[in-house]
C-alpha cells in the first residue's frame, strides 16, 4: 500500500504536469496570435486581388509564408492553434508547420469539411491527407460523399493512387462514373474527376485511347486559360504531353 508520502508525492506530480500542459497551450494560443499578426505584416494587397480571382482569400507570398513555415518547425500545438483561428494564411502555416502522424482519420474529415479556401483544402490533402496512415480509408469515405467539395478530395486522392499504387482500383468503373457525371459536376469535383482521367490515360496504354475519347466528348477545361510553358489541363492535350516527354 503507498505511503501516505508516496501518495502525496504523486499528487504533486499530477498537478504539475496538469499546469503545464496549460501553460504549452497558454503559450501556443499566445503564439498563434503573434504568428498571425506577422502574417497580417506580410499581407499585399496586389497578391489578395490576384488570389480573389481563384477563390482564395490570403494575402501573403508563399514564398514568405513557408519561409516562416521553416523558422517554426514542428509544432503540434501551435498547428492546431491556428488552425482554429480560421484565418486563411495561418491554417497554411499550420499544415506546413504538421506532419501525418499528428492527426487521427476523423480529425482530418473535420479540418476538410472546415477547411474554406481552394489554397487550404488542396494544401490538406496533398501535404497531409494524402502522405499519411489514413489516406485510403478517407479517399474511400469521401468518393461516395453528398458534398461535392469533400468528393473532390477523394477524387485528388485516387487519381494520386492511380499514379503511385493503382493495386485495386477498378479503372474502367472509374472512367464509367468520370463519363456520366464529370460534365455537371461542380468546379472543385470536376477538377478531381479531371485529374483522375487524366491520369489513368497516362499511366494506363490500354486505357488511354477511352481516356481521351472521355475528354474530348465532353470538353471539360478545353478552354481553360493556360500561362506559355504550362500544360493545359483538357485531358487528351494534357494525356498526349506526358506520353510525349516520357517516350521522347
Amino acid at each position: 500500500m503507498a505511503s501516505m508520502a508516496s501518495m502525496a508525492s504523486m499528487a504533486s506530480t499530477a498537478s504539475t504536469a496538469s499546469t503545464a500542459g496549460k501553460q504549452s497551450a497558454q503559450e501556443a494560443a499566445t503564439r498563434a496570435d503573434e504568428v498571425l499578426a506577422q502574417l497580417g505584416e506580410m499581407a499585399d494587397p496586389k497578391i489578395l486581388a490576384v488570389n480573389q480571382r481563384h477563390g482564395d482569400d490570403h494575402a501573403v507570398n508563399l514564398t514568405k509564408l513557408r519561409a516562416l513555415a521553416k523558422e517554426l518547425k514542428h509544432q503540434p500545438e501551435l498547428a492546431r492553434e491556428l488552425w482554429e483561428k480560421g484565418d486563411s494564411a495561418g491554417r497554411l502555416v499550420a499544415i506546413l508547420i504538421s506532419r501525418p502522424k499528428d492527426f487521427e482519420a476523423d480529425q482530418l474529415d473535420a479540418m476538410l469539411r472546415g477547411a474554406g479556401s481552394p489554397k487550404v483544402h488542396d494544401w490538406l490533402v496533398n501535404y497531409i491527407v494524402g502522405k499519411g496512415k489514413h489516406a485510403e480509408q478517407l479517399r474511400q469515405r469521401w468518393m461516395t460523399d453528398l458534398d461535392p467539395v469533400v468528393q473532390g478530395a477523394g477524387w485528388a486522392l485516387t487519381a494520386d493512387k492511380v499514379q503511385k499504387k493503382p493495386e485495386g482500383l477498378d479503372l474502367p468503373a472509374l472512367l464509367d462514373r468520370i463519363e456520366t457525371e464529370m460534365k455537371d459536376a461542380p468546379e472543385r469535383l470536376q477538377w478531381g474527376m479531371n485529374t483522375c482521367l487524366a491520369h489513368i490515360g497516362i499511366e494506363n496504354p490500354d486505357l488511354r485511347a477511352r481516356a481521351r475519347g472521355i475528354g474530348e466528348r465532353l470538353e471539360v477545361l478545353k478552354d481553360y486559360p493556360t500561362p506559355p510553358n504550362c500544360t493545359s489541363p483538357f485531358a487528351p492535350i494534357w494525356i498526349d504531353e506526358m506520353v510525349r516527354r516520357r517516350e521522347g
